[in-house]
């Protein structure tokens, strides 16, 4: 097993516990191209580490007082339907056809963080808070929480990236609680979705993914601590040409099986 393992997770775990999610999405690409999984392989071994990534990062946003149960038991509640439907359908999609949407994702996750982080920086200069929604509404939040748990159960990310705004523009939660409150959404998605992945889990590479897994959760309990010290909008654009990189190099090893 190789060394490098523990510091590729615990930068992963960073990212998700200063983040509320987004360095799940690193996870698959690492899983395939270089530790040799197969992307079914690689989609479950990803929520696995996502799900106890994410409760390690939890435990220190809910000691600041920066999680919203109920908002989060709502919001996971309406994307466990998607999560179960969307683990079933990647069961059933050829691995190169997944790997190519996956590279899709990664750049339209990116290009969402950047427009975010520019919206944020433009607001604080102009000494306004990020808009949101005055008034939650049904439809948007159902949407959304459908959305994310679909995410989540077909590429086996935890859906951060999208659940932060999410709660933000449509929930009008400020961005500390909105990444903590994430986290539990996360949890509960990602636990959907591996109890519909149930039958693949014995044929993972659990010693590589228990060890992957204790660097990442190690890493998300630092990022927790570190989220309210470090300038997030700097941490975002960072992630965000870190995605275009791992989404350009995904796309060179996928494109060229299709012809």
């Amino acid at each position: 097993m190789a060394w490098w393992i523990v510091p590729i997770g615990m930068v992963l775990g960073v990212i998700v516990g200063a983040l509320g999610g987004g360095g799940s999405i690193l996870a698959i690409p690492v899983l395939v191209y270089l530790l040799g999984q197969s992307p079914a392989a690689a989609t479950t071994g990803s929520l696995v580490i996502v799900t106890l990534t994410s409760i390690a990062g939890l435990a220190a946003h809910l000691r600041s007082g920066c999680v919203r149960v109920g908002t989060a038991l709502a919001f996971g509640g309406l994307g466990v339907v998607g999560a179960f439907l969307g683990s079933l359908a990647a069961t059933r999609v050829d691995g190169q056809v997944l790997l190519s949407a996956f590279c899709v994702l990664l750049f339209v996750v990116a290009t969402l963080m950047v427009r975010r982080r520019h919206r944020a920086t433009c607001a604080e200069r102009a000494g306004k808070a990020p808009s949101a929604l005055s008034r939650a509404r049904p439809l948007s939040v159902f949407a959304a929480a459908t959305g994310v748990g679909a995410l989540t159960g077909f590429f086996g990310v935890g859906g951060g990236f999208a659940i932060v705004p999410a709660l933000t523009l449509v929930l009008g939660m400020s961005m500390p609680v909105a990444i903590g409150t994430s986290l539990l959404v996360i949890i509960l998605n990602s636990a959907t979705a591996l109890i519909a992945r149930a039958p693949s889990l014995p044929q993972l590479d659990w010693p590589l993914i228990g060890v992957f897994s204790l660097a990442a959760m190690t890493g998300s309990i630092l990022g927790a601590w570190t989220s309210k010290r470090t300038n997030r909008h700097t941490l975002t654009l960072a992630f965000a040409i870190l995605l275009y990189a791992v989404a350009l190099y995904t796309g060179a090893q996928t494109i060229p099986a299709w012809f």
